[in-house]
């Protein structure tokens, strides 16, 4: 029996490696990609010679400066919300379930904006985020639950109730606010990159909680079978399910106090991925986190060069991907 067990962990072991290594693979292409591309085209050698001391001056602003940290800050971003959809959708057991629809995006960025019209520090702002992130998510679950348990349609549209809510609280803010700092307002709103400048703290958070999901993720696939299932087969359940929803929000609000309000990545990337790898969060949840980080950095490099010298935001792109997804996902589920 120990060797029999002995050689299924062995065999596994391809079944885990082999999805991740092809992502970091691809997820590397798409940096690369991001920071050879652009006005100032620069060629994989001489960006090998940037990374080792050398190359050009002007090479070396536009790496270091410029081109990594937005290109690292779209990767941080967009793991960031595929994880947390991808969290999200075993907690509901809900392909439709994702940050932006479900409205915690939404609570996000009101957050954010206050904070930031209060003049709050960059900590305040991520503080803020999270609360907002936080407040949307227990709305959204406590009024789709009532005194009941939630279905599918009563939660999306709980959820999408909210996020119209939280769109008219934006809406006032950007009423009220002043004349000058409107445009930068509205192209954050819409998840735009341009500004983003220090990725580090959105990348802790994406790794510490990827790490720390981890070694949960055999309480997770037992969850996505349902809660009672769950309870029979020793899971503690509630705590597991305020452990998901804290760093569902916590990933929302870093998310979106790095790039904005950018939709449709936390439900597409999870979703595409169980179609391919499965169902098992240990491997789901580290590779939604490559690939919802790639994706990203591929949507704002064309977002960024499709009509140059104009620049669109991220979210235009994500949102053309997103919305046929999300209806072709809406089709399938009725």
């Amino acid at each position: 029996m120990a060797g029999a067990k002995s050689n299924n962990n062995t065999a596994s072991l391809p079944r885990f490696f082999t999805p991740l290594l092809v992502l970091f693979v691809f997820t590397l292409g798409a940096l690369t990609l991001a920071i050879t591309t652009g006005s100032v085209h620069i060629s994989n050698q001489e960006l090998w010679q940037v990374l080792h001391g050398g190359g050009e001056p002007l090479h070396r602003t536009l790496v270091f400066e410029l081109r990594l940290p937005r290109a690292l800050s779209a990767f941080a971003a967009g793991g960031l919300l595929a994880v947390a959809g991808a969290l999200m959708q075993v907690l509901l057991r809900n392909p439709l379930a994702d940050p932006y629809v479900l409205g915690l995006s939404g609570g996000a960025a009101v957050g954010a904006l206050v904070a930031m019209l209060s003049g709050l520090s960059a900590a305040a702002v991520s503080g803020s985020a999270f609360i907002g992130a936080m407040i949307s998510a227990v709305t959204v679950f406590g009024l789709a639950h009532g005194t009941g348990s939630w279905t599918p349609t009563r939660l999306l549209l709980t959820g999408v109730v909210i996020a119209s809510g939280w769109g008219a609280a934006i809406t006032f803010m950007l009423a009220v606010s002043p004349s000058d700092q409107l445009p930068g307002m509205l192209y954050w709103l819409m998840g735009d990159l341009a500004y983003a400048r220090s990725p580090w703290m959105a990348l802790t958070v994406l790794a510490i909680i990827s790490v720390v999901m981890l070694p949960l993720g055999r309480s997770l696939n037992v969850l996505a079978r349902g809660q009672m299932q769950a309870s029979a087969l020793g899971v503690s359940v509630r705590p597991l399910e305020w452990t998901i929803y804290i760093s569902a929000s916590l990933l929302t609000a870093f998310a979106v106090t790095t790039a904005g309000s950018i939709g449709f990545v936390g439900l597409i990337v999870p979703h595409m991925l169980r179609l391919v790898l499965g169902n098992d969060q240990r491997l789901i949840l580290p590779a939604a986190a490559l690939a919802g980080g790639a994706l990203l950095t591929l949507a704002d490099t064309l977002a960024r060069t499709l009509i140059a010298p104009e620049q669109l935001p991220a979210g235009v792109i994500t949102a053309l991907i997103g919305v046929p997804s999300f209806l072709y996902l809406l089709h399938r589920s009725r």
